[in-house]
């Protein structure tokens, strides 16, 4: 592990890895201190729904109404992934 700069960071190298990728400070240093961590599992991604390849378009539409993406009713099913991973 590298020399730590701040002592609240349990992996340096993680954070500034982060860190050089755009996350920000608070984020970047609550993923470098859960990887640090065994009894957590941050390299699981993603909560219990599948991917959204594998969601039918109504519930991707269903989706985007949720959270307001203009323009869904026109979408196709790719367009409306796309939409819902770029909001």
């Amino acid at each position: 592990m590298a020399k730590s700069q701040n002592p609240s960071i349990k992996d340096e190298d993680t954070y500034e890895s982060l860190r050089e990728d755009g996350a920000s400070k608070e984020k970047a240093a609550r993923i470098a201190n859960a990887q640090a961590n065994d009894s957590m599992k941050p390299s699981k991604k993603g909560g219990g729904n599948p991917p959204y390849e594998e969601w039918t378009r109504d519930d991707l539409y269903e989706r985007a109404q949720e959270i307001g993406i203009d323009g869904r009713s026109d979408m196709t099913k790719d367009e409306l992934i796309e939409a819902l991973r770029t909001h």
